[in-house]
């Protein structure tokens, strides 16, 4: 048998566990470099494919088989000799972060799925996509792991900030906005995550148990959506099954509908660590293994061939796919990869905060009070999200942003009259990082890690390093090149506190870990047991307090290694030794009654914006939230109770991706939705506030009362590893329409500080046919004194069909900028996507004769007119 070129793993160690490549890395790992061959190709054409094709016929068996496993943690794989370069792909959907999950290259911080989907603005997305490709260069990326389109099936979906809407319609077209403006760039898009990947709970594991008629119809379309209008060259499997098999060896999404139905053009990647076969994954469709691994791949695809299990065109066509993402992104070129670098433009600046600007929702503004007047109203600013850069949710999504801006830094610039400012109260879920006040042995910020070979600390440190950061989870950044894939390490640094008191020191822990205070163990995790909510399956974070004198350090000594815990998970997944990392959290004694502090504050100032919310922290890849209430422990929703009891004249700005729950919503006079808004929030949020920009968000999910009323309370997030979305077709607006449950704040609904009217609808023709279209011709009037947005929805209604259908669909949306006193017709063209459903006793869509109402409205709860047109004869299609 043919013995492919590896590296030696020891047995049980998760190969995975520590990508290959050091920090300072920019080349593929065992991969030669040559001089530069073809210039980079700009835009698509069908002749790459031809192109791959032409190097497919000149590869070895061995060769083309090293093409289907990624070279390292972010690289498919280099063959210099066959003009053949690596690829580099780079995550993620609100930015390019680069090679390093946690404190690399500097980069553009965009505003999150949720928060661009609040902008209803296509030309925004296309914008922010060709933005992106830019970001992605100066990463020296080719492929941005992007966008993640997966639906919002409950409010406490832990992803959820990071992916568009609960609708299909919405997250289709606004992501093939932005994939068309990635890919004229250049940069592939890999559309992501492929597919019913919609909790974060077990999600390696959980199977989604979806019904055909939803999986089509609503968790499917987004990407058929995507694949239509954008073409994007790339898919992303996602970790969960579907109806019984992993989705990156599931024939039916994958061949059957992705390759067969769609005729998709493109190659498919698994999520990092997603495969879970061999011959399985390659035959139903996938590419691609990342990150590096020996698990499934290399020999076994050999073997496999061998066996009879595969044949040689299934690895034929999976390495033409392959070679065609090579074309389209790099071609022949074999430069040297170059280092990531800064590339911080005035013109992406601007648009982030145009764009965080259209996506800030005016939720309620009763008797005005937005917006404030800069130049007579004091304003008090209370909160604890108000004095932070909350731009971001966690994970795959989080980057090192050139700069962010925070709504207290930004408000005080602007107004014109002092802004005073109180805490009000705390909401940490893991206590802040002790990284300001550190220092390593030379005085620098950070810490110093010594780190060994093997997990024994034997012998003298093979690496030292200096890490600016106590936020040490180690994913990509282990030297492994020096240490292997088994290690152990030594982090030390000085703590020095700014104040005398009784101080609170939190340590959690990936693999074993011990913390030493002044060279007394203060925490033994070496054997710990129960998991935290992390992304990297931590312990659980522990305290102790410690008596510390102003501006006296205190030496802080970790020990640890990568070995796997807890120990059940050694025997459960035969792996030993896996990723490694810890943090270290630092809080000063409280000495300041925070809510009396807020409620003063409140009392003297003719305004109190009080900014509550989530974070990074509480949203993130990796975990869900366990309730939708405000964290934590009550703590935000008695801030506001007391601030608005002080001041009548409160504003409530919410920062959080997804919906929370607001007690107080029925008294407050006026609620703004902030989402996360990268690196120009709070410079997007003054902007508002104070009437510089008018606000034009509109929700792209809706807003419950109770998360009693939401569509999948029943089973979420499912039992011993099976979800069933036992909702059916009725997400979202769907489901409240059904039920008849007035939600808090509807779907697509939005305030402005001006007011729109809108015109009865005129359609034209009156009758749908199969490959016809019907314009929808609508007036909107800016009735209002200041200029504004505002976003047009269109709904359709099928009067009577032979299967039961929601009450009513969105099938398209505009977005229109209208001086005071100006009117603009709009005519917005349906066809045949407008009406159709999916129907499973002929396996096809169909639009069926009859009559159909367009609703015009502003939101799915205020629908303004309504007119009818006709389907004269059925008909069906599969694409």
């Amino acid at each position: 048998m043919a013995t492919l070129e590896q590296i030696d793993i020891p047995v049980g160690v998760n190969p995975n566990g520590s990508p290959l490549e050091s920090v300072d890395t920019n080349t593929t790992p065992g991969t030669e470099v040559s001089p530069p061959g073809s210039p980079f190709p700009k835009g698509y054409t069908k002749t790459e494919r031809l192109l791959a094709r032409e190097k497919l016929a000149t590869l070895t068996q061995e060769e083309k088989v090293s093409l289907l496993t990624a070279a390292d943690a972010w690289r498919t794989k280099a063959i210099p000799s066959k003009n053949i370069p690596a690829v580099k792909t780079s995550d993620g959907p609100n930015g390019a972060r680069g090679g390093i999950f946690v404190g690399g290259t500097k980069a553009a911080l965009f505003p999150c799925g949720v928060s661009l989907a609040a902008t209803w603005n296509k030309n925004i997305l296309h914008q922010v996509g060709q933005h992106l490709a830019e970001e992605v260069r100066a990463r020296s990326a080719n492929v941005l792991l992007a966008p993640t389109v997966c639906l919002h099936r409950h409010p406490l979906g832990g992803r959820n900030f990071e992916s568009f809407s609960e609708d299909p319609l919405l997250t289709g077209q606004l992501a093939a906005q932005y994939i068309q403006g990635l890919q004229e760039g250049g940069v592939a898009a890999a559309v992501k995550h492929f597919v019913a990947n919609e909790q974060e709970t077990n999600r390696l594991t959980v199977d989604a148990k979806v019904a055909e008629r939803p999986l089509r119809e609503l968790y499917l379309r987004p990407f058929e959506i995507a694949v239509r209008e954008a073409e994007p060259w790339a898919f992303m499997s996602s970790y969960n099954l579907v109806n019984g098999v992993h989705s990156d060896m599931n024939t039916h999404v994958l061949k059957d509908v992705l390759r067969g139905e769609w005729q998709y053009d493109g190659a498919v990647i698994s999520d990092w660590t997603g495969t879970n076969s061999t011959a399985e994954s390659l035959k139903a469709g996938l590419d691609v293994e990342f990150p590096h691994s020996t698990i499934w791949r290399y020999e076994k695809l050999i073997e496999a061939l061998e066996d009879g299990k595969i044949t040689q065109g299934d690895i034929d066509r999976a390495v033409e796919n392959v070679l065609t993402l090579v074309e389209r992104t790099k071609g022949s070129d074999l430069s040297p990869e170059a280092e990531e670098r800064e590339d911080n433009r005035e013109e992406t600046r601007n648009l982030i905060r145009e764009a965080g600007v259209q996506g800030l929702t005016l939720l309620k503004n009763e008797g005005s009070i937005l917006p404030i007047n800069p130049e007579t109203a004091t304003v008090a600013i209370i909160g604890p999200n108000a004095k932070k850069a909350n731009a971001g949710g966690g994970g795959s999504a989080s980057l090192n942003p050139y700069y962010n801006t925070i709504p207290l830094d930004s408000i005080r610039k602007v107004a014109q009259k002092p802004v005073t400012y109180a805490t009000g109260c705390h909401i940490h879920k893991w206590l802040p990082v002790a990284s300001p006040l550190c220092t390593d042995k030379n005085g620098d910020q950070g810490v110093t890690i010594e780190w060994f070979k093997g997990d024994q600390f034997e012998g003298g440190p093979a690496v030292t390093q200096r890490r600016p950061n106590t936020d040490l989870f180690l994913w990509d950044s282990v030297p492994a090149a020096d240490v292997g894939k088994q290690w152990s390490a030594i982090v030390t640094t000085n703590l020095a506190a700014t104040t005398t008191g009784k101080h609170t020191i939190a340590f959690l822990t990936v693999g074993p870990g011990r913390l030493f205070v002044n060279g007394k163990l203060a925490l033994d995790l070496w054997d710990w047991t129960e998991e935290a909510d992390t992304m990297y399956d931590s312990s659980l974070d522990h305290f102790f307090d410690v008596v510390m004198e102003a501006d006296k350090s205190i030496e802080l000594r970790v020990e640890m290694t990568n070995e796997l815990r807890p120990f059940e998970k050694q025997a459960k997944t035969g792996t030993t030794h896996n990723h490694g990392g810890c943090r270290i959290g630092f809080k000063e004694e409280d000495t300041i009654d925070y809510l009396q502090e807020a409620v003063d504050a409140a009392k003297a100032a003719d305004v109190a914006i009080v900014v509550v919310g989530l974070d990074a922290e509480w949203e993130s890849e990796g975990y869900d939230r366990h309730t939708m209430d405000l964290p934590s422990d009550g703590s935000q929703d008695r801030l506001v109770e007391a601030v608005l009891k002080a001041n009548p004249r409160t504003v409530v700005v919410n920062q959080s991706g997804s919906p929370v729950s607001m007690p107080w919503a029925d008294r407050v006079p006026a609620i703004l939705q902030a989402w996360y808004q990268g690196q120009e929030a709070g410079n997007a949020l003054a902007d508002v506030l104070f009437g510089l920009k008018n606000p034009s968000g509109k929700l792209p999910c809706t807003f419950p009362r109770r998360i009693e009323d939401t569509p999948a309370f029943h089973n979420w997030p499912g039992e011993n590893l099976e979800v069933i979305y036992g909702e059916g077709l009725y997400i979202g607006y769907r489901h409240y329409d059904r039920v008849q449950v007035a939600p808090l704040f509807p779907f697509g609904h939005g305030l402005s500080y001006t007011a729109f009217e809108y015109g009865r609808p005129s359609l034209s023709p009156e009758v749908l046919a199969e490959d016809g279209t019907v314009d929808v011709v609508v007036a909107v009037s800016n009735v209002g004194g200041v200029a504004g947005l505002e976003t047009v929805q269109i709904y359709v209604r099928d009067e009577k069909s032979r299967l039961p259908r929601p009450e009513k669909e969105l099938v398209a949306f505009e977005k229109v900028e209208l001086e005071p006193g100006e009117t603009k017709h709009l005519t917005i063209k349906l066809d045949k996507y407008a009406v159709g459903y999916y129907d499973t006793a002929i396996n096809k869509w169909i639009a069926e004769e009859g009559r159909f109402e367009v609703l015009v409205g502003a939101s799915a709860a205020d629908i303004k007119h309504s007119a009818s047109f006709e389907v004269g004869k059925s008909f069906t299609w599969v694409f």
